[in-house]
């Protein structure tokens, strides 16, 4: 399974440019990330999400995609031929539509069902779960893929670890990928970050899920498939709270 088999590699983004160097990188974090947290505490709530989606996206943009497709792929940003410049090929992008869901529901499979039973003893140890699925649930799904887990992972598993591995070339092996530092420094400022929007040390919890978001970029060679483990993962997660009752949204 790969959702984007057709990757050029990682010897640089093009043959006319450089990879950032990782001081660059990561300054470029922090001040996103600085962006990010003034805007979610500045406007009001119905307009922050959007905002840090712009915000990421824009940057991304910035960064990368307005590259050459070379570019592109290194950064391991195609998403089957929608975010680079030649025409869309159909059977590609299907292809790594369905590998990314794929990837998704095998990691589903495993991980699930543990998360599902150390929720409810951790948030809701006296409480029921009542399941029913919630009317607007197309509005969330389409919500928790566009705006939250696209933008966060074309910009921290797209160019940020992408970025960092470049630079800093030391490897280990793990479940078949060959991960670097960068693995480890992306999801630590993700996680940073979200404490800095929402300031509950819970949510550094956060790093672990994505350090799983970083070993898919590595493993697959693009994003796709972390988006949608991604945005599944946050799915069950908001689930879960309003099946608990833990959640008025």
């Amino acid at each position: 399974m790969n959702g984007e088999t057709d990757v050029t590699g990682s010897d640089g983004p093009s043959n006319s440019s450089e990879w950032p160097s990782s001081g660059r990188a990561l300054t470029v974090s922090v001040l996103v990330t600085l962006v990010v947290t003034a805007a979610s505490h500045l406007l009001p709530d119905d307009y922050a999400n959007l905002a840090v989606a712009t915000i990421f996206l824009g940057a991304t943009w910035w960064l990368v995609l307005r590259r050459d497709t070379a570019s592109v792929r290194a950064f391991g940003m195609s998403l089957g031929g929608w975010f680079e410049s030649e025409p869309l090929e159909r059977r590609r992008a299907v292809r790594a539509l369905f590998g990314a869901l794929a990837w998704m529901t095998a990691l589903g499979i495993l991980v699930f069902p543990v998360f599902i039973l150390a929720f409810g003893k951790v948030w809701a140890p006296t409480r029921t779960f009542v399941w029913h699925l919630p009317r607007d649930w197309f509005d969330r799904l389409a919500g928790q893929v566009l705006v939250v887990a696209l933008p966060e992972e074309a910009f921290f598993r797209g160019y940020l670890q992408s970025a960092l591995d470049a630079r800093w070339r030391s490897r280990f092996r793990l479940f078949d990928a060959d991960m670097g530092p960068g693995w480890l420094v992306s999801s630590a400022i993700f996680a940073v970050g979200h404490v800095m929007t929402v300031p509950d040390p819970a949510r550094l919890a956060v790093f672990f899920p994505a350090l799983v978001f970083g070993w898919l970029r590595t493993r697959t060679g693009g994003i796709g498939a972390g988006i949608a483990f991604h945005a599944a993962c946050n799915l069950l997660s908001t689930m879960l709270a309003h099946g608990y009752g833990l959640s008025r949204h």
